[in-house]
């Protein structure tokens, strides 16, 4: 079909192929249209992104926070009052 956007072309890989397979099983209605079932794992897949704002965003604000809260030999120290 004519079309002004980019296409894409994938080679179906192991990886891939496996993908594909257990999309299959999560969207049995898409089982046999792999094409399908590609652009389903796309949108799925960028749907966990998060890429404005959500969890990302507030574990990127929240890095170091806790930086000097706890002596550099804590985890060590916690280690040995635990038996092996």
């Amino acid at each position: 079909m004519p079309t002004v956007r980019a296409r894409h072309m994938l080679t179906e890989t192991d990886d891939l192929a496996r993908a594909l397979d257990d999309a299959a099983a999560a969207w049995p209605e898409l089982r046999g249209d792999r094409p399908a079932l590609l652009r389903r794992l796309v949108q799925a897949g960028h749907a966990t992104l998060e890429v404005r704002g959500g969890a990302r965003e507030i574990v990127r604000t929240a890095a170091g926070a806790a930086t000097g809260s706890y002596p550099r030999d804590a985890l060590a120290a916690l280690r040995t009052e635990w038996p092996e």
